[in-house]
């Protein structure tokens, strides 16, 4: 299958030389970019005309709960008021009552949300695991990233420490470890494709250290790194955790050390680790994070909506710290667009840069959510757009009047002026999955009725007091 994008107003590499083409054509091959250029030959192919049309490397969403968009824009739970431990045991009462289809039609949702606005391969941390869904919200995700076309990370996450003995989480949502590693060996046999081009892998994900037993993360990444080692691709099945977003103080009353120093005992550390938020990471702690080679995944809107500190991009990228961007759960952001998660990041950076010596420029944000984000999930084929790279990419249409007279530079455009509206056109593996308003071949208004019914029923109609 050919396709070629012809006469681009502008094409965004995000490549090491930071290339941006002029009046530009794409050819794609079987899912793989085969050239860049002008007038390219295009000779049986089909044409998509980009005609003042800017092109952007696929976003890569590092860290989300997608199982959580059946509670948006509920203020009785709110993260705002509540510290992370009472608002964590405010909302797992409600996930823990998520049943199977819950995470199918919320997955829906999410992945609908992000392809709308960019994002081409997503990261999902997915540790609500109920009485009611059994070991099954991975494979309904799975079922939701086929019929939408984007490529998933699926992260198996885990809650095993009881609240007798600190946890903030209820019975309903608890495994033992033995129940976690043999379900992540489960998928991994499943749907981990450590070949070039993957449309899913497998990422061994316990939720976070406070709600965890100690030998959850020991021996989560001890099997990871054994998978990786038998595909012969190392760092192929990653690790991922919540960490240093508010709770070292509990950590240094339980273990007498902070979580940092806590999760490298148990050799959760290294360039196929990153964690979410880092909120608590200290400059005295990057050149540990460095040394190691573990990544962070920004997440703006939950920091800013629950007046969390803002990471200091900048200093963290001189410590040698690959900072991606993630949108985090629906909880704490009430959506799945990566692109509006861009535009903040810059924007809070911009708003702490006197005090930090500069701000990152918009171009340089771009590049944490797309190159930056590629690494982190270890994709070295994805993240810039490159001969020999996937076609993921994303196309916004300039000639609308909320681009004139913002054109003078496409490099910085998304992350400093915006794109509020969804995009023109997202390509997943050369295949086009949104283009001008419609998911071709499915029908949006029908899907979104269903998800809705679905959530009248399994959740509205069981939490009146949060619901209505």
């Amino acid at each position: 299958m050919k396709t070629i994008i012809k006469n681009a107003a502008s094409i965004v590499t995000c490549d090491g030389a930071d290339r941006v083409y002029t009046k530009a054509d794409i050819l794609v091959t079987d899912g793989v970019i085969a050239g860049i250029g002008p007038a390219l030959e295009g000779t049986g192919c089909e044409i998509l005309d980009g005609s003042g049309k800017f092109v952007y490397p696929g976003l890569i969403n590092t860290h989300h709960h997608f199982f959580q968009t059946f509670v948006r824009n509920l203020v009785k739970i709110d993260f705002v008021n509540l510290t992370l431990i009472q608002w964590l045991d405010e909302i797992y009462r409600i996930f823990a009552q998520i049943d199977s289809d819950t995470i199918y039609w919320s997955s829906i949702i999410a992945m609908a949300d992000l392809l709308k606005h960019g994002c081409t391969t997503a990261f999902d941390h997915q540790y609500c695991f109920t009485k009611k869904t059994g070991k099954s919200p991975v494979d309904r995700q799975m079922e939701a990233a086929r019929l939408l076309g984007i490529r998933y990370h699926a992260g198996r996450g885990c809650n095993t420490l009881p609240r007798s003995e600190g946890s903030t989480i209820p019975e309903e949502m608890r495994e033992t470890t033995d129940e976690f590693l043999a379900d992540c060996d489960r998928l991994i046999d499943a749907y981990h494709d450590p070949r070039p081009f993957a449309m899913t892998r497998i990422v061994a994900a316990p939720c976070q250290p406070v709600n965890c037993h100690r030998d959850t993360f020991l021996e989560a990444a001890q099997l990871a790194r054994a998978r990786s080692a038998a595909f012969g691709v190392p760092g192929s099945v990653r690790l991922h955790t919540h960490l240093s977003e508010g709770e070292d103080q509990t950590m240094l009353d339980r273990w007498g050390k902070r979580t940092l120093d806590w999760a490298e005992e148990t050799g959760f550390v290294g360039p196929d680790v990153w964690y979410a938020h880092g909120w608590d990471i200290t400059p005295d702690q990057f050149a540990a994070m460095s040394r190691t080679g573990t990544g962070v995944a920004h997440c703006p809107t939950a920091a800013a909506l629950g007046g969390s500190p803002i990471l200091d991009i900048p200093a963290m990228t001189r410590a040698g710290i690959t900072v991606s961007l993630g949108c985090d759960g629906s909880a704490t952001n009430d959506s799945s667009n990566l692109l509006d998660a861009l535009r903040l990041s810059y924007m809070l950076q911009c708003l702490h840069s006197k005090s930090r010596g500069g701000s990152p420029s918009p171009y340089d944000m771009l590049k944490v959510a797309t190159v930056n984000g590629a690494r982190t999930l270890g994709r070295g084929d994805l993240g810039s757009l490159e001969v020999g790279k996937g076609a993921d990419l994303f196309m916004v249409d300039t000639g609308t009047l909320e681009f004139a007279g913002t054109l003078h530079d496409p490099r910085n455009l998304l992350a400093r002026v915006g794109c509020t509206a969804p995009v023109w056109l997202t390509m997943v593996a050369g295949k086009v999955v949104w283009r001008d308003g419609e998911f071709p071949g499915l029908d949006e208004r029908d899907l979104a009725a269903r998800a809705e019914a679905h959530c009248t029923r399994a959740l509205r109609d069981g939490f009146p007091a949060v619901y209505h």
